[in-house]
C-alpha cells in the first residue's frame, strides 16, 4: 500500500495526530506528513504512505496557497492568537494604508522565522527554546510571495489569500505587515487551500477517512508527482540510470533543462523515478522502482 492521501486537517489537532490516525486506518507505521500545520490551522495536508514516504521532500517543495485572517493592534509571542499578548495598540490606519503595505510584500522577500517554529538550531527546535523563555537570533531566509489577494478589511481584522513558496511562515508575514503599519498584528486564523498539486477541492476530511474508502482515496506515487515534467529514455539509458550512471546522450539532453527535476519513464511507460540534468548529464535523483 504505497501512495499519498490528500487529507483536510481540522482545527485543534497537530499534524502528527493526523499521521497517527492514518497509521491506524492503513495498518502501517510507514506514514509521514508533508509540511506541518499548527493546531490553530486547518486545510490541505498530504500524507505519504509506504514507499510514498520517499517523495515527502518533493511534495513539500511545491508552492502553497493560504487563506489567512489577521488582527491588527495585537502582538503575541507566537505571532498568532494562541500566544501570550505582548502589546495592544490603537489601529490608526486607513484601508488604503493596509492595502499598500500588504501589496509591498509581493515578490521575493527576506523573512525571519518565528521563535515558535519547528526549525532546528544546533539540534534543538526553536519552539522548545521559546517555551523555556530563550530567544535566539534567527537567520532571515529568502522566500517568494507570488500574490496577495485581499478578501475583506473590517478593521482591526484583515482577511487575505496568499500564494507563496515553500518555507513561508504566514505568522511571520502577519507580524511583518503589522510592524510596517506601526500597530503590530497577529495571525488570527489560517487555512491551507493548496499544497503543490494538492488542493482543498480534491481532499478528504480526516473524519470521513476510513478503511472502506481508504484505497479509493489513495493517490499513486506517480500521480502525486505530476507537477514535474515527463521525460522518456530508451532501454540503454534506462539501464545506465537505474545503476546510478550519469547519461550524456546529447539527443536526450537536448530537450531537458538544467537543474530541474523530471519524471523519468522508460520507452514502455515504466515510471523510474525523478532525475535531474547537471552540466555533466542526466542522473537519477530518486529511484522509485
Amino acid at each position: 500500500m504505497d501512495g499519498v492521501i490528500n487529507i483536510y486537517k481540522p482545527i485543534g489537532i497537530t499534524s502528527f495526530d493526523v499521521v497517527r490516525t492514518v497509521r491506524k486506518i492503513a495498518k502501517t507505521k510507514k506514514v509521514g506528513h508533508t509540511g506541518t500545520l499548527d493546531p490553530l490551522a486547518c486545510g490541505v495536508l498530504p500524507i505519504c504512505i509506504g514507499k510514498g514516504t520517499k517523495i515527502v521532500d518533493y511534495i513539500m517543495k511545491g508552492n502553497k496557497v493560504y487563506k489567512a485572517k489577521m488582527k491588527l493592534g495585537v502582538l503575541t509571542d507566537t505571532y498568532d492568537k494562541e500566544g501570550k499578548i505582548l502589546e495592544i495598540n490603537e489601529v490608526n490606519v486607513s484601508e488604503n494604508d493596509v492595502k499598500n503595505i500588504i501589496n509591498s510584500f509581493i515578490g521575493e522577500i527576506s523573512q525571519v522565522p518565528p521563535m515558535y517554529s519547528a526549525i532546528k538550531v544546533q539540534g534543538k527546535k526553536l519552539y522548545e527554546l521559546a517555551r523555556k523563555g530563550i530567544e535566539i537570533e534567527r537567520q532571515a531566509r529568502n522566500i517568494t510571495i507570488y500574490y496577495i489577494d485581499i478578501l475583506e478589511i473590517k478593521l482591526p481584522y484583515v482577511e487575505f489569500e496568499v500564494k507563496c513558496s515553500k518555507g513561508t511562515y504566514i505568522r511571520s508575514l502577519c507580524y511583518d505587515i503589522g510592524k510596517k503599519l506601526g500597530c503590530g498584528a497577529s495571525m488570527w486564523a489560517l487555512e491551507r487551500v493548496e499544497s503543490g498539486s494538492f488542493s482543498k477541492n480534491n481532499s478528504i476530511l480526516l473524519e470521513e477517512l476510513n478503511e472502506l474508502n481508504f484505497l479509493q482515496k489513495l493517490i499513486s506515487i506517480e500521480e502525486a508527482l505530476t507537477d514535474y515534467s515527463k521525460v522518456k529514455v530508451n532501454d540503454k539509458c534506462k539501464r545506465l540510470l537505474i545503476n546510478g550512471v550519469q547519461v550524456k546522450d546529447t539527443s536526450l539532453l537536448a530537450g531537458i533543462e538544467k537543474n530541474l527535476l523530471y519524471r523519468i519513464y522508460s520507452q514502455d511507460e515504466e515510471f523510474l523515478g525523478l532525475g535531474k540534468r547537471s552540466d555533466y548529464g542526466l542522473k537519477m535523483e530518486k529511484l522509485l522502482i
